[in-house]
């Protein structure tokens, strides 16, 4: 995996040598750099910020956006007419700019504006304190993820993935937004066990019921479920017979029940409910729901 020092280096020399002059409690810490042009560059870790000296400029912008994709926009246009690019490590570049639209879809974004490095995290062993409500008779049940953005859902399915897979559960993970695995070059960014299958960047109404009929998976994780085509895959799921963990944003029960997916939690689709905040930092569990065997 790519670390944030790799990364950082690929930075304009001004940017870089103030960089490597943080102290290394910092760099550990360092969650997103934000560079917006005619701003100075924002390194933001755990609640804090550093505002770094210069101004970030136009040109600026395009050559940090060269040097981490390599000069291949090609092979990143697709990603980036969804405002981001995948980079090497699993780490996301969100792209700020004019956007280019063609049959009322962006398909292009130009004259960047702005750029958000926000660097994943690997956290082994995060998962652990919830596997035993997860896996029941051997078998995971459905489980959903409420989160706020930035608290850590992303890294906690990562390493669910990667625990269950340890325990010969076969997983597939189709990971629409390319965050959980992070694939580059064909290899996961990540340690996501022995028996995960990945479908990177395929929408998970198509890239779900694809997973069943090819991969015979005993559980499918993917990330931020929402869409109305969403709800009918994972309805595909449950008729399958294959469970489902996945994530939503909200921060309390009123926001889920009051949300698309709230028809999934009427039926008791779910057996755990986790909810998350950043209280005591990314991943703190605020609550846990289950049904009557785990309430």
């Amino acid at each position: 995996m790519s670390t944030i020092r790799e990364i950082t280096g690929k930075l304009p020399e001004n940017m870089r040598s103030e960089l490597e002059c943080l102290p290394e409690e910092i760099i550990k810490r360092t969650e997103e750099i934000r560079l917006i042009c005619g701003q100075s560059p924002l390194v933001r870790y755990g609640q804090s910020e550093k505002v770094l000296s210069g101004t970030v400029t136009a040109d600026d912008l395009k050559t940090i956006l060269n040097n981490l994709i390599r000069f291949s926009y090609y092979a990143y246009e697709e990603d980036m007419a969804r405002g981001f690019v995948t980079i090497a490590g699993g780490h996301r570049v969100g792209i700020c700019g004019r956007a280019v639209m063609k049959s009322n879809q962006p398909a292009l974004i130009k004259e960047i504006s702005s750029l958000n490095i926000r660097f994943a995290k690997e956290i082994k062993g995060c998962a652990n304190r919830l596997i035993p409500l997860i896996i029941r008779d051997e078998k995971p049940v459905n489980t959903l993820i409420v989160s706020p953005p930035g608290c850590g859902k992303t890294t906690l399915l990562r390493d669910m993935a990667r625990v269950l897979s340890q325990r010969r559960i076969k997983v597939a993970v189709c990971d629409e937004r390319s965050e959980i695995a992070g694939m580059y070059d064909c290899i996961p960014g990540f340690d996501l066990g022995p028996r995960t299958d990945v479908l990177d960047g395929c929408d998970k109404s198509y890239g779900i019921p694809m997973l069943i009929r090819s991969m015979s998976p005993d559980v499918i994780i993917t990330d931020e479920i929402g869409k109305t085509s969403d709800i009918e895959a994972a309805q595909t799921c449950a008729a399958a017979g294959v469970s489902l963990i996945t994530s939503i944003h909200g921060s309390s029960r009123h926001d889920v029940i009051n949300s698309s997916i709230g028809t999934l939690i009427h039926k008791h689709t779910f057996k755990n409910i986790i909810y998350l905040s950043s209280g005591d930092g990314p991943g703190t569990i605020e609550k846990i729901e289950g049904d009557d065997e785990n309430a």
